[in-house]
């Protein structure tokens, strides 16, 4: 049956199982909306589930603002075996005794709360002169990576059965949870891998509001399009301004609309019609900064 792909606008909260890559999982959800411009806000890897925030048409301008948020895993961790991609896909590289009670696991945990240095896993996406450090690892390359800041607001324990550990952590984005296994695992002196990541929140969406592929395949296309929340609900951080017909039209032209008494910084604005776009304001005024289409 021929699709005919039309304009959709929205984000599309998925639960992506295991064993689908992230870019797989948005294209069968392009295709079940029959969406013409569509774009994810973060990978999740193939061994991982839970929320991937997909984007369709106007969304997908302001995707960057949900890529930059915070995200929340449930992970489970199993002591004793390092691999070489921490996680369960890489091949087994050692293996130690377990020696470690569930008190040290969890005063272990509490020492990676605040910013830490990780350096990012050669099986990753992070790119090295244009290619991606996965193709130099899979060639048996290995490339220097300078460990990046990251930050880890909250790291809990849920359940501990050593050698399996289960953490909850909300962290920055660029946080590997991989890598935080694996940092776990070497400072209680015995290893570990990841062998299950679930992604329970990004920003402000939860996995609660999320829907699966196969549910969404088995609604109607109007109920698959319901399913959309609007592009704006990426934004709703930011202060909200309203602006009269005449200002939005200046705005569209790339003019400057003054005086505004918001705070300085991005906003979220709205015209008569509905969402406009972002704005940037400072010292009163407020300039065009990403808008959608007229």
């Amino acid at each position: 049956m021929k699709i005919v792909r039309q304009r959709v606008n929205g984000v599309l909260l998925l639960n992506k199982p295991v064993g689908l890559t992230s870019n797989a999982a948005l294209q069968k959800a392009k295709w079940l909306l029959a969406a013409l411009k569509a774009g994810h806000t973060g990978t999740l890897d193939p061994f991982a589930d839970g929320l991937l925030p997909l984007c369709f048409g106007e969304a997908t301008k302001f995707s960057a603002f949900l890529l930059d948020s915070d995200k929340r895993y449930r992970a489970t961790m199993r002591l004793g075996i390092v691999t070489a991609t921490g996680d369960p896909e890489g091949e087994i590289l050692a293996e130690h005794p377990v020696t470690a009670d569930c008190a040290a696991v969890a005063a272990t945990l509490q020492g990676f709360v605040g910013e830490i240095q990780q350096i990012p896993p050669m099986h990753s996406a992070l790119k090295h002169q244009g290619r991606p450090l996965y193709e130099y690892a899979r060639a048996g390359i290995e490339i220097d990576r300078p460990p990046r800041r990251v930050r880890i607001a909250a790291l809990d324990l849920v359940e501990c059965a050593p050698p399996r550990v289960v953490f909850d952590v909300q962290c920055s984005a660029g946080t590997y949870v991989r890598t935080l296994a694996q940092d776990i695992g070497a400072a209680l002196g015995c290893g570990a891998h990841l062998t299950g990541l679930t992604r329970t929140a990004a920003g402000d969406f939860t996995l609660a509001g999320a829907c699966d592929l196969a549910t969404l395949e088995s609604l109607s296309p109007d109920a698959r399009h319901a399913r959309l929340l609007p592009p704006d609900s990426l934004l709703e951080y930011l202060p909200r301004v309203c602006v009269d017909d005449n200002d939005a039209t200046a705005l569209r032209q790339g003019r400057a609309i003054a005086p505004i008494e918001t705070p300085a910084g991005l906003v979220r604005l709205y015209a008569p019609a509905g969402f406009l776009g972002l704005g940037q304001a400072d010292a009163g005024r407020i300039v065009p900064h990403r808008l959608t289409a007229a």
